[in-house]
C-alpha cells in the first residue's frame, strides 16, 4: 500500500528554521575556514577542525529540523540512535576531509574539485543515511534520477562554497555565501525527499503519521553551533584582519611620499628563542651624522 507523505506537517516552520541553521553552520564553518588562511600553520588545523565541524553540524541540525516536518499517514515513525548518530560522523569527517584539503593546498582547481566533491558527498551521503535511520512499517524507495539530481545539487554546492571560503573575503560577502550555500543545501534536502516513495506493511501498525521527538537529539550540535559563534566573534582577526606592512593602502605604502624607503622593522619586545612574540614597530631615524 503507498503511504500518503507529508514533508510540511507543520508548514512553513521547519524549513525556515531548517534553513536558517544550513546558513548558520555554513557561515561559521565559511569564516573559520578563512580564518585558517591568515593564521600560523600551528593554529591552522584547529581553525579547519571547527570550521569542517561547524559546516557537518549545521547540516545535520538542518536535516532533522526539516524532518520534524515529515510524517506518513497512518503510521508512526521512529529513528535508530546509532544510525542517526552515525550520520553526523559522517557529515562532520567527510566535510572534514574536504576543508583540510583546500585549506592546505589551497584555491587550486584540482584542490577545489576534490574538496568539493568530498564534500558534496559527504553532505549527501549523510542525508541517506539519516534517511536509512528511520523505523517505521513500510519500505523506502527511492527515484533514482531525482537521487542524482540532489547528489549533483551537494556537489557542487560544497564546490561552490569552498572556493568561497579561500576567495571571498569581507563579513558581508562570506555572509552571502553562506545564504547561498543555505539554499543549496536545503534544496538538496528536499529534492532528496521529492525522491522517496513509502511502501506501507499490510499490518502496519496504526498511528499519528507524526515522527519521533527529535528535539533531544538536536541539543548537542545546536549548542556546539552556539559556542562556535561565540569563538568566532570574540576573535578579532575575523572581523578587522590583519595588518599587512606591505599593503600599498597602509602604513608606510600610499601615505609614504614617492622615492622615500620604507621604514626597517624592529622588534618591539620578545626573545630571539620565541620569535612569535616578537611585535614590529618602525625604527626610530637615525640622528644626523650617524648610520
Amino acid at each position: 500500500m503507498q503511504g500518503t507523505i507529508d514533508g510540511f506537517s507543520y508548514g512553513a516552520v521547519t524549513p525556515v528554521a531548517a534553513f536558517l541553521m544550513a546558513c548558520l553552520g555554513a557561515a561559521l564553518g565559511l569564516r573559520c575556514t578563512n580564518r585558517s588562511l591568515r593564521t600560523e600553520r600551528t593554529f591552522k588545523a584547529g581553525w579547519l577542525a571547527l570550521g569542517a565541524t561547524s559546516i557537518g553540524s549545521g547540516i545535520w541540525t538542518m536535516h532533522f529540523i526539516a524532518m520534524m516536518g515529515f510524517s506518513v499517514e497512518g503510521v508512526a515513525i521512529g529513528y535508530d540512535m546509532p544510525i542517526t548518530f552515525a550520520s553526523l560522523a559522517v557529515a562532520v569527517g567527510m566535510v572534514g576531509v574536504g576543508i583540510f584539503i583546500v585549506g592546505y593546498r589551497g584555491a587550486t582547481r584540482m584542490a577545489l574539485v576534490t574538496g568539493g566533491t568530498i564534500t558534496g558527498l559527504g553532505v549527501a551521503t549523510m542525508h541517506y543515511l539519516g534517511m536509512a535511520g528511520m523505523r517505521l512499517d513500510g519500505q523506502f524507495e527511492y527515484e533514482t534520477v531525482t537521487v542524482a539530481l540532489s547528489v549533483v545539487i551537494a556537489v557542487v554546492a560544497a564546490t561552490t562554497a569552498l572556493w568561497a571560503a579561500v576567495s571571498v573575503h569581507g563579513f558581508l560577502p562570506s555572509l552571502g555565501a553562506s545564504v547561498v550555500m543555505g539554499v543549496a543545501v536545503s534544496g538538496m534536502h528536499y529534492t532528496g525527499m521529492a525522491a522517496l516513495n513509502v511502501h506501507l506493511h499490510p499490518d502496519a501498525v496504526a498511528g499519528d503519521g507524526s515522527s519521533a521527538p527529535l528535539v533531544p537529539l538536536l541539543i548537542g550540535p545546536a549548542c556546539f553551533l552556539i559556542l562556535a559563534a561565540v569563538v568566532v566573534m570574540f576573535d578579532p582577526l575575523m572581523v578587522m584582519g590583519t595588518p599587512d606592512w606591505n599593503d600599498p593602502g597602509g602604513p608606510g605604502g600610499a601615505a609614504r611620499k614617492p622615492g622615500i624607503p620604507a621604514q626597517r622593522q624592529v622588534p618591539r619586545f620578545g626573545t630571539h628563542a620565541d620569535p612569535a612574540s616578537f611585535h614590529s614597530r618602525p625604527r626610530d631615524p637615525a640622528p644626523p651624522g650617524e648610520w
